[in-house]
């Protein structure tokens, strides 16, 4: 089932809610742009790359850190933003203590599988418990779901070719016990809420690929 417009996806764990605004059912699959609500105290699921798309953060008000190839980027004003290319290790983190901060996410290649990922198996691990404190799937459900979406994210604690011995290794295993790399339930899940779309400032627009076009799915 693809996402809509206006679906919200909540991570408990994360401290996350991504609500769509282009979903990637309108460009093809190519692109996709989502509304981040990061809570205090929230993060990304681990140090990642992905390793075909590129991921561009614009802030719409809070402050967000965001590690980036080695350094941080500290977001804190109207318009500021940061682009990932594609392969680079990144996480971000929400950087005030006191207020939600909301990002503008946009995510270039490969989007479909993204939202396929991230909204609906990841979120649905961690709202039903299986996952561990940073919103990370065990040991078994990581090797099936990471070797089925390594072209969409894979995970940098380790080099890539240990990682995809390791997911070859236990896959069958997780197979065999019932682990599936995208869980159909996961899939039919109604959305955590539908919501009302902010409108985007002009400073947030003009950074965004798509430019004033996003505003014709507010």
């Amino acid at each position: 089932m693809t996402v809509r417009s206006g679906e919200a996806y909540y991570n408990p764990l994360c401290r996350e809610k991504l609500v769509i605004r282009t979903p990637a059912s309108h460009t093809g699959g190519e692109r996709a742009v989502m509304d981040m609500y990061v809570e205090p105290g929230g993060f990304a699921a681990g140090y990642h790359t992905h390793p075909y798309s590129s991921e561009l953060f614009v802030l719409v008000r809070g402050e967000l850190r965001v590690h980036i190839a080695g350094r941080d980027v500290v977001l804190d004003k109207l318009g500021q933003s940061v682009l990932v290319p594609p392969g680079t290790v990144h996480r971000w983190f929400a950087h005030s203590d006191t207020e939600e901060t909301f990002v503008v996410v946009e995510l270039s290649n490969k989007a479909d599988r993204f939202e396929q990922l991230i909204c609906r198996q990841l979120f649905g691990l961690a709202q039903d418990g299986k996952t561990n404190e940073e919103g990370r799937p065990n040991l078994l459900q990581s090797a099936i779901t990471m070797r089925e979406f390594s072209d969409v994210l894979r995970f940098s604690d380790r080099p890539w070719p240990v990682q995809r011995m390791i997911n070859g290794a236990l896959a069958p295993v997780a197979r065999l016990l019932g682990y599936r790399g995208c869980n159909p339930e996961y899939l039919q899940r109604r959305p955590w809420e539908t919501a009302e779309l902010e409108e985007l400032p002009g400073e947030v627009l003009s950074r965004l690929h798509g430019g004033t076009s996003v505003q014709g799915h507010l």
